[in-house]
C-alpha cells in the first residue's frame, strides 16, 4: 500500500510517499481503507519532533512510527477479535495521535472511531477528530460549560475554534470570539453573539467579564484568565515558555484553569456525528488536498492562518 513514511524528524519535506505493507489487524482494534484525512498542528509538532519533551513519547533521536496522520474517514475492511460494534463495511471516522493514517490503509483502536453519519462526505468527517474532540472536551469535559453561561473563545476562526463557538452554541451558551479583522464576518456567521477583532482591540485590555474562557490561540496570560473569566481552559500554546509561566502563575493562584491533551472516544465522536448531521456543527473546509499533497498541506496548516479545516483526499474515492 502507499503511506508516507518519515525516517527523521523535520518539515514536510521529509515526507515520503512510500510503499510499505498493510498493516495487520490487532485485537480490538479495525482496519480502515482510508478516504480522506486532516492536518491538524500535532501532524507538524510530531514531524517536527518539537516541543523536544514530546521526543520521549514519538522518539528521542528519529521517530518511531515511520508513518505519520491521525486524522482519518474511512470504509471498515476488518474487525480484529472483540470488536462488536464495527463491521466490514461500514463507514467510520477517528484518530490515532500514534500516527499510521497518511496511508491507504490503518489500524485503529476500535474506541478512538465512531460511525458516520447517513449522507455526510468522507472528507467532511475526517476533519473532525482532532479539532472537534479538542473543542468538545474544552467546553464540555473540562469547562462544564453550561446552558445561558458566557464563554470567550479566544482563537476563534481556527480548527478548534471554528467547532468550539458552534458546540458552545449548541449547548445554550452566549458566545463572545477572538478573531482577526479578516475573519469577524466568518466567525458572525458561526453563530458567535459578538465578535472581538484582536487587531482592532488589545484582548489583553478587555475589560468584559465570562463564565468560561478558552484559549485556543494559547496567547492569553494568567491574568488575563483572571480578570476576563471566573474560570479557563488551555488548549493551545503560542510557546512552550508562555504556556510554561501561564501553568506556573496558576499553581499558586486559586483561579480554576485546566489544560489538558484531548483523547478521542467513541462517545465524543458520536455526539459530534450527532451535531453534524443535525446541522448544528457545519465543518468549514478551506482547502481539500489530494493525498499526493498531504506534505503541502501540513506546509499549509503550519503557517496558522488556516480559517476552519483543511482535507486531503484518498484517489478513486467517491463522496456519498
Amino acid at each position: 500500500m502507499k503511506a508516507f513514511t518519515k525516517h527523521k524528524y523535520g518539515g514536510p519535506e521529509v515526507l515520503q510517499l512510500q510503499e510499505v505493507e498493510k498493516p495487520e489487524i490487532k485485537d480490538d482494534c479495525i482496519l480502515v481503507k482510508v478516504s480522506a484525512n486532516s492536518a491538524n498542528p500535532a501532524d507538524w509538532h510530531i514531524l517536527r519532533g518539537e516541543p523536544f519533551f514530546a521526543r520521549f513519547t514519538f522518539g528521542l533521536f528519529k521517530p518511531k512510527d515511520k508513518i505519520s496522520g491521525a486524522d482519518f474517514a474511512g470504509i471498515v475492511e476488518e474487525a480484529g477479535n472483540n470488536v462488536t460494534h464495527f463491521k466490514v463495511g461500514d463507514r467510520v471516522f477517528g484518530e490515532t495521535l500514534k500516527g499510521g493514517a497518511f496511508a491507504e490503509y490503518t489500524c485503529a483502536p476500535a474506541n478512538v472511531c465512531a460511525l458516520m453519519p447517513e449522507g455526510i462526505d468522507f472528507k467532511v468527517m475526517a476533519t473532525v477528530p482532532i479539532a472537534g474532540v479538542t473543542a468538545f472536551q474544552a467546553l464540555i469535559t473540562h469547562g462544564k460549560l453550561k446552558a445561558g453561561e458566557t464563554v470567550l473563545i479566544n482563537g476563534s476562526s481556527g480548527g478548534v475554534g471554528h467547532f468550539a463557538v458552534q458546540i458552545a452554541k449548541a449547548y445554550g451558551a452566549k458566545v463572545s470570539a477572538v478573531c482577526s479583522d479578516r475573519n469577524l464576518d466568518f466567525v458572525k456567521n458561526l453563530g458567535a453573539d459578538e465578535v472581538i477583532p484582536y487587531d482592532k482591540e488589545n484582548i489583553h485590555q478587555h475589560k468584559e467579564k465570562y463564565d468560561l474562557i478558552i484559549d485556543t490561540n494559547g496567547n492569553l496570560n494568567h491574568e488575563d484568565f483572571v480578570r476576563m473569566g471566573r474560570r479557563g481552559v488551555l488548549v493551545g500554546f503560542t510557546s512552550i515558555g508562555h504556556m510554561m509561566l501561564v501553568l506556573f502563575k496558576s499553581a499558586f493562584s486559586k483561579f480554576p484553569l485546566a489544560q489538558f491533551t484531548a483523547v478521542a472516544n467513541t462517545k465524543d465522536l458520536e455526539i459530534l456525528a450527532s451535531l453534524i448531521q443535525n446541522e448544528k456543527i457545519k465543518v468549514h473546509i478551506e482547502k481539500t488536498f489530494p493525498y499526493k499533497k498531504i506534505p503541502e498541506a501540513i506546509g499549509y496548516i503550519e503557517a496558522m492562518r488556516t480559517k476552519g479545516k483543511v482535507a486531503m483526499v484518498w484517489e478513486g474515492i467517491k463522496e456519498e
